[in-house]
């Protein structure tokens, strides 16, 4: 089943828009390493783990975006294709997060990975 592919021009369009349609929701779905050492979302984006997919948080009536951190989108293709056998009306985000990122389109900052320190603390 092939998905359909949103350009990261058309989609910030998208999400800047003022209309009453709803605008689409971004879902992160790159894989726990990628995701876990990475400090940067797209905004407003929802976590989904690849591996174990619930889709029971996602609203039916927007459009998803699915990104991943691979240029080819493979994770993200997988997963898309997941939801739309559920029902989902799903697109990817062509060239994924490192061409948005590459565009300096807008991020948000994430908690990164614990460091040393914060693993000893946790650990005592």
């Amino acid at each position: 089943m092939a998905v359909p592919r949103i350009s990261r021009d058309t989609l910030k369009a998208r999400l800047e828009a003022e209309s009453a349609d709803p605008r689409p929701l971004l879902v992160d779905a790159r894989l726990k390493y990628p995701y876990e050492h990475s400090t940067l979302t797209l905004p407003g984006a929802v976590r989904v783990d690849p591996s174990a997919i619930d889709s029971s948080q996602l609203p039916r009536d927007r459009e998803l975006v699915i990104y991943d951190s691979d240029p080819g989108e493979v994770v993200a293709a997988e997963v898309a294709v997941a939801l739309a056998r559920a029902g989902f009306r799903v697109s990817v985000l062509a060239e994924g997060l490192p061409g948005w990122i590459g565009a300096s389109l807008p991020t948000e900052a994430k908690a990164g990975p614990p460091g040393p320190a914060a693993e000893s603390a946790a650990g005592e």
